[in-house]
């Protein structure tokens, strides 16, 4: 039986649905195990995917451990939820701008509910909240300044 995934080329992982074949792969040494990742959580339930989606936060390839924490993303969008171990992976890679799982820890405040969260991303959602509308608020102070600036100075000339 011709598997439609190829982990030579990339082609077709994002349409992988076996977990078992991911292990295998991961047992192999693939490099594409992050990318296939993703299709675990396109493809299979959170708890089968779960812990292999860990594994791949852990690889020593960033491009791929970046695919990975989309993957983590991609689950939050797909159930509403994760588990505690993705919990456990996302605040581990911490929540801040820099940080690689900085779009899955978006995911996860967007698409699972507030009450569901553990306490500590909580606390980040409501310390990014005041932040983003303190640095709003900063941002239009400046603009109005500038726009005064430029107006005293239309009128001096």
């Amino acid at each position: 039986m011709t598997r439609p995934w190829d982990w030579a080329t990339g082609e077709g992982l994002l349409g992988l649905d076996d977990p078992g074949e991911w292990d295998a792969a991961c047992e192999r040494g693939e490099r594409r195990l992050g990318t296939a990742a993703i299709g675990l959580a396109f493809n299979c339930t959170l708890e089968d995917a779960s812990p292999r989606l860990v594994r791949a936060t852990q690889l020593p390839d960033t491009a791929q451990r970046g695919f990975a924490f989309t993957a983590v993303g991609t689950a939050a969008r797909l159930n509403g939820a994760l588990t505690p171990e993705l919990y456990g992976v996302l605040r581990a890679a911490g929540p801040g701008r820099r940080s690689i799982a900085v779009n899955a820890v978006d995911d996860t405040l967007t698409f699972v509910r507030f009450r569901d969260l553990p306490p500590w991303l909580k606390r980040w959602a409501v310390y990014r909240a005041v932040r983003d509308t303190a640095e709003g608020w900063w941002l239009r102070g400046e603009d109005a300044v500038g726009d005064a600036l430029r107006a005293l100075r239309r009128c001096r000339s």
